[in-house]
């Protein structure tokens, strides 16, 4: 087994066991994490059961109540202490991720920054969810609304954005006077237990944040019929989002589900092409297409589209693929089933009659490395145009008008976000509105951070992460109405 610990500068945040309640909890059953470059095992990671998920959510529940009534500046504070640490340790962070998820380091630090803007940002939103009054509708009534925590929040964590996810799900919960608990995926644990060191030496309460290790159906599923669960945060594909939706109907759980993506690049022939070209492999290759926000239905209008294709194709036969140590551009990845999807839904494609343009195979550097591809003239019955493929193969097709691009992106369960490029003000306006997505991106890729409502419409997911309203997701509004005549007459 590969040593984590000749690359990492501190070597305790390389925690291999859970953390519930303030206390590091080891089991004698334990599953592998693998470097997806190499294959090689880099860590045996406590396997926890239902039994352990139960003991999570009893450290949560106790600790909730002093968390609740702490000042909303304490709270702050302790969020501050997290945010300076996770900064401090930026560059294990990032060298941690990259031996689990196979990013580009490159990416990873990038990630590490993201994740700690989000601890921030809350930080200072836990001081802001002040009462409101209400104009009274009723004679010698007076009225306020509280916003008050939800409770436990449990939050189910994927494998590419390991640390972000926590964070923006986590910070939010805790600075709306939530406790947590944490499934990270099975693939990506070493992320989370980093994090999870570093929320100790924060000074969190114990049980204020919990992290459990293994086996998702076990783990989540007690969590979905607990009762004293009271918010569920789930980002991941949309088939899974539906399992918990349905699980968590009887205990009826606050959701905040950020689900799969199937997102439309369109550009117009007024596009800065340049421009255009530069955003769509940021918006296609970015975490090796492994992102919800990937771009992976290119559509280009017939008068540019051949001169799209040409520059586009040359742009990705410039990228560097290679182990993401070694900060390439794309790195390998995640596992085998990844993989298969990008030479299933290629293969789909030649057959109704797609060119490859570059790429279309596995690489010689390992199993797990995927050439980035480019596809052209793909129907849009195709396979690729009906799936999210998560992985870094560019489907392309032509449109002729503005209504058929319209009809062509909306014609999809998923709705997270979707990419336009076009000069004229007034095609952008009716684009924007016409766009079933949840986020439009105009002549640029990012488009995410703190401060902005991210998530989707249609099967993209439930509610939104970040900015205020990422906060109060995980609380509830309580309604006062007072009479004041009787004090009067008192």
């Amino acid at each position: 087994m590969p040593d984590l610990t000749s690359f990492i500068a501190d070597t305790n945040l390389i925690r291999q066991d859970a953390y519930i309640g303030g206390a590091w909890q080891t089991s004698p059953d334990r599953f592998s994490v693998t470097d997806p470059a190499t294959g090689q095992i880099i860590a045996d990671v406590a396997r926890l059961n239902a039994d352990e998920a139960r003991k999570a959510v009893d450290a949560a529940q106790a600790a909730y109540h002093d968390w609740a009534w702490a000042l909303p500046q304490d709270r702050a504070t302790t969020l501050r202490r997290w945010h300076r640490l996770i900064l401090e340790n930026a560059d294990d962070l990032a060298r941690i991720m990259t031996a689990e998820q196979g990013k580009p380091l490159s990416e990873a630090q990038g990630e590490i920054d993201y994740a700690a803007s989000f601890v921030e940002f809350y930080a200072e939103e836990a001081k802001r969810p002040n009462i409101e009054s209400v104009t009274s509708h009723l004679q010698t009534a007076e009225m306020e609304l509280w916003r008050e925590p939800l409770g436990v929040a449990a939050l189910i964590t994927p494998w590419n954005f390991p640390c972000a996810m926590i964070t923006r799900k986590a910070a939010a919960a805790l600075a709306a006077g939530c406790t947590v608990v944490v499934h990270p995926s099975a693939e990506t644990p070493l992320s989370a237990l980093a994090l999870a060191e570093l929320a100790d030496r924060a000074g969190f309460p114990p049980g204020v944040f919990n992290v459990v290790t293994g086996n998702a159906p076990e783990i989540v599923g007690e969590w979905c019929r607990d009762d004293r669960v009271r918010a569920l945060s789930f980002t991941g594909s949309t088939r899974i989002g539906k399992l918990l939706y349905a699980q968590s109907a009887d205990t009826v759980k606050r959701l905040v589900l950020e689900l799969g993506g199937h997102a439309p690049f369109i550009v117009f022939a007024d596009a800065d092409l340049d421009n255009a070209v530069d955003e769509a492999i940021k918006a296609k290759f970015a975490t090796s297409g492994q992102d919800c926000l990937g771009a992976n239905r290119f559509l280009i209008e017939r008068p540019i589209y051949d001169i799209f294709c040409k520059a586009f194709t040359e742009r990705v036969g410039q990228l560097t693929l290679g182990p993401g140590k070694d900060d390439c551009d794309l790195g390998p990845l995640m596992n085998e089933g990844a993989v298969a999807k990008q030479e299933q839904h290629v293969a789909e494609a030649r057959e109704r009659g797609a060119k490859v343009l570059i790429g279309g195979r596995r690489d010689s550097q390992g199993s797990l490395f995927y050439q980035p591809t480019v596809l052209a003239d793909v129907p849009t019955d195709a396979l690729i145009f009906r799936e999210e493929t998560f992985g870094p193969v560019a489907a392309i097709a032509p449109f002729d008008t503005e209504d058929q691009a319209v009809q062509i992106a909306n014609s999809t369960e998923y709705g997270l976000v979707a990419y336009l490029h076009s000069q004229d003000p007034r095609r952008i306006y009716r684009l924007s509105r016409a766009l079933e997505f949840g986020m439009v991106a105009v002549n640029r890729t990012k488009v995410t951070g703190p401060p902005i409502p991210f998530g989707g419409m249609k099967q993209s997911g439930v509610a939104r992460e970040g900015s205020r309203h990422g906060l109060e997701a995980f609380t509830d509004i309580k309604y006062i109405c007072r009479d004041w005549s009787q004090s009067e007459r008192s």
